[in-house]
């Protein structure tokens, strides 16, 4: 019998062990095991049979060892089925998690119970496919439609109070998870109880399927693997059996497994995990990290003081004066306030937060212990520099001096220090507490134990840590600056930027380039085009100014409630500015511009080729380590659509050749925006992907 499953008697009750640690994943071994033990249940004459996990969980779900990997008998569904066909009573006693083919197995056998702390789920839509091993046809049989629908939807994870309420368990019990399991299997066998298998249950209710599958694709914006779902349930209340059911499912999850969303939501995951992995910081120990200060408490500054506040972290928030320390407390104080109402923190942890871990400053002597200091003040190099002059002669040695800069140079910023080994760029995003990517930014002398404590740092604030090189913008804002541009050009050519913005929330941003620019602040991308305009534009570069009218008339978008949109108090969203028309209508005069036509086909292809074509800079110049470092900086930081994988996957998906094609293409007509990245150009020439450059660096 397989060693992943440790099998034994306890009078009439055969006991199924799974020890495949750490977390009893459903590999191969495990899959043989289960079958092999019921099978030997029911040869020997045991009269039940008990399923849990051994050490910190039943099963948490696949082995992700097998990823595209061919599957291998027995299969999952099948596996399902004999458990549920089985005439011996089957119990699950479930701790830790039961996710994915975990609750699938699960709601195979005809009673679970539970520990109070276990968590459920069925999270496969975030791996763009659906549960198919009979999860999508019974969880409805137990949990009813519409809740197994929102469950299975949203992929969320779930406690066992509220699969209690749901029927998705049938016990909740404190205790050893071996002795709960015994106790309840055997209190069914001394009560007669029959074997009730859910998928012999009545069939789901109907409900308007047609709607909610409208609705679920709406929501996921164009995922597909939600909506999918839908579908999947929709058979389960209308099959005429759970057979006929569990085939329909099984037609829906192969067509998603052969869909590219797929593939770019496999990527994300592995992505996720793999991008601060670093070779380099492999044997590196971070730097002592408990005290922390923060320089600026605006929107971003008291974002990062709240984020490391609710790490456990203590902060000392520096401001001008005692007035503004103060607003900056209230700032924090409104962040802390959101996490109380979600339940993420107590009263009285609030009240320690922000009485006794904050304390509020106004000169750098209060600096001197702090481990690390962020900066979050005006971007603005002269002000950046007095800043690290002051902390240089304040800061303990040792001390880390870290710049939330977003565009600046952080190896000048590092110069005026007579520590430069220390200095590292932190680029948070904002709202800083709740964005969740981190750019590390490696300066040319920072320290290799400086760079392992940025990432401590991240992981500690739970945030996706990246690393980037030094140049204008790092990895996000330079790619952002250069496909921003592309959107500009195709305005100046024709578009509106109200259809440039629909054609990409169509394509699965979260938002359209300009109305980013308006969240964001249209003062921001002015004062970087006003800077680089005064270093000197290249003469062939083309630059439009009819954004520039509409920050010198005091519109700088949401804040202001003018900007390409317009926003009224209350109302979400904001309506087209009609001054914007006429500003860009007059500078297409000025400039000669016969505007024309764009289809919204064209609008994403142009937008994608500039970011792909900039991003393969990054990479090729280093900014970036790998292509994946591009991909989870645009996943978590820009609003790029998850189930695209990032702009580097989704190319590979298109194909390289394509795209390069259109790249040259559109050279024709402006050669110096649209140079290829000698990268790209590469790897068409050698018939490789930016997915190859990820495995040769991992």
């Amino acid at each position: 019998m397989s060693t992943a499953i440790h099998y034994e008697r306890e009078g009439d009750i055969a006991v199924l062990k799974a020890q495949n640690p750490p977390v009893n994943a459903l590999g191969i071994d495990i899959r043989k095991g289960l079958l092999e033990g019921i099978e030997r249940a029911e040869r020997e004459g045991a009269h039940a049979v008990l399923i849990y996990g051994d050490g910190r969980t039943y099963f948490a779900g696949a082995d992700i060892k097998e990823f595209g990997k061919p599957p291998q008998d027995p299969y999952l569904p099948d596996l399902c089925n004999r458990i549920e066909a089985s005439p011996l009573i089957v119990v699950s006693a479930l701790h830790g998690t039961a996710l994915g083919g975990g609750l699938e197995v699960a709601l195979s056998s005809h009673y679970r119970i539970a520990v109070p702390s276990a968590k459920m789920g069925l999270p496969e839509v975030h791996l763009g496919i659906l549960p198919g091993a009979g999860g999508t046809q019974r969880l409805p049989r137990v949990a009813g439609t519409q809740r197994a629908l929102e469950m299975i939807t949203s992929g969320r994870h779930f406690g066992a109070k509220e699969a209690l309420e749901a029927g998705i368990i049938d016990r909740i019990a404190e205790g050893d998870v071996r002795t709960i399991g015994l106790a309840y299997t055997q209190e069914l066998l001394d009560q007669g109880a029959e074997r009730r298998a859910v998928g012999e249950m009545p069939a789901p209710e109907v409900v308007d399927f047609d709607a909610l599958y409208e609705a679920t694709l709406k929501k996921g914006r164009g995922q597909l693997s939600p909506a999918t779902c839908v579908r999947a349930v929709q058979a389960a209340a209308e099959a005429p059996s759970l057979a006929e059911g569990l085939k329909r499912e099984r037609e829906l999850f192969m067509e998603l497994m052969n869909s590219e969303q797929r593939l770019g939501l496999i990527h994300a995951f592995f992505s996720e995990r793999a991008v601060s992995k670093l070779p380099e910081l492999k044997g590196v120990e971070p730097r002592p990290l408990a005290a922390i200060g923060v320089i600026g408490g605006g929107t971003m500054g008291a974002g990062i003081a709240t984020a490391a506040l609710l790490a456990g972290l203590s902060v000392v928030m520096l401001e001008m004066s005692a007035e503004a320390a103060e607003a900056a407390k209230g700032r924090i104080a409104g962040n802390l306030q959101g996490a109380l109402k979600r339940g993420k923190i107590t009263e009285d942890q609030f009240t320690r937060l922000t009485e006794e871990a904050l304390t509020l400053a106004v000169d750098y002597a209060a600096l001197s212990e702090a481990d690390l200091v962020i900066e979050a003040v005006f971007e603005e190099m002269s002000v950046k520099k007095e800043v690290f002059g002051k902390l240089d002669a304040h800061c303990k040695q040792g001390a880390i001096l870290a710049t939330n800069t977003s565009y600046l140079d952080v190896n000048e910023i590092a110069a005026a220090t007579s520590r430069p080994e220390d200095v590292i760029g932190l680029h948070f995003f904002s709202p800083a507490h709740v964005m969740k990517l981190l750019e590390v930014v490696v300066a040319d002398k920072t320290a290799l134990d400086v760079v392992a404590t940025g990432f401590e740092l991240g992981k500690r604030l739970k945030k996706i840590s990246v690393r980037a090189g030094v140049c204008d913008g790092f990895i996000g804002n330079r790619i952002l600056a250069t496909y921003r541009k592309a959107a500009d050009h195709m305005v100046l050519d024709g578009a509106s930027p109200y259809q440039i913005d629909k054609a990409l929330t169509d394509f699965g941003f979260a938002m359209g380039p300009f109305a980013v620019a308006d969240l964001a602040g249209l003062d921001i991308g002015w004062a970087v085009r006003k800077r680089k305009r005064a270093e000197g534009l290249d003469p062939r570069e083309r630059d439009s100014s009819y954004v520039d009218k509409i920050c010198e008339a005091g519109n700088f978008g949401q804040k202001t409630g003018k900007g390409y949109y317009i926003y009224e108090v209350g109302k979400r969203g904001g309506v087209p500015n009609p001054e914007v028309s006429d500003l860009i209508a007059s500078e297409r005069a000025e400039k000669g511009i016969t505007p024309r036509a764009f289809s919204d086909e064209e609008i994403v292809t142009r937008y994608m080729a500039a970011m792909v074509n900039e991003a393969a800079k990054v990479v090729g110049e280093g900014i970036a380590r790998r292509p994946l470092d591009v991909d989870m900086t645009l996943l978590f930081g820009y609003g790029f659509p998850r189930y695209r994988g990032g702009p580097l996957k989704w190319a590979d998906i298109q194909g390289l050749e394509k795209l390069l094609g259109h790249i040259r293409t559109y050279a024709e007509e402006d050669a110096y925006f649209w140079s290829p990245a000698p990268l790209l150009e590469q790897l068409v020439a050698e018939g490789r992907s930016f997915d190859d450059l990820n495995k040769e660096n991992s």
